[in-house]
């Protein structure tokens, strides 16, 4: 009966994993269950996005649009002096649209049709 504390000890470990394994499954959603448009809540077609970013230029807070608009489409190609230090250059491939962002004053400076490594100085100042 040496056996017996060291058996019951793994078969309850093994419990609590399949336990715990089935919970999370429980909790995890799962990506196909969200309706297709939550990923686009506005209603707003690519560009009636990138207009109202334009127009939003320079306002402070206009980053977090950029962010909401186009979370996980935007590459990062370049950095140059402007804004308050620097900004960065933010490509969107699915819309060929380079935007100039400063990230102390969360703000969009610049917005270029096309892949832009590198604004004009007087564009990101």
């Amino acid at each position: 009966m040496k056996f017996a504390p060291s058996l019951l000890t793994g078969v309850a470990i093994a419990g609590l994993l399949t336990v715990g394994n089935v919970t999370f499954q429980a909790v995890k959603p799962s990506i196909s269950l969200l309706p297709a448009s939550a990923a686009d809540a506005t209603g707003l077609s690519a560009q009636q996005k990138i207009d109202l970013i334009t127009k939003n230029k320079g306002v402070f807070g206009n980053g977090d649009q950029l962010r909401r608009f186009f979370f996980g489409d935007l590459e990062p190609i370049g950095i140059q002096p402007g804004g308050a230090g620097h900004v960065v250059n933010l490509y969107n491939k699915a819309n060929d649209v380079t935007f100039s962002y400063c990230s102390t004053f969360d703000v969009v400076v610049a917005v270029k049709k096309g892949r832009v490594e590198k604004f004009a100085a007087n564009e990101v100042k």
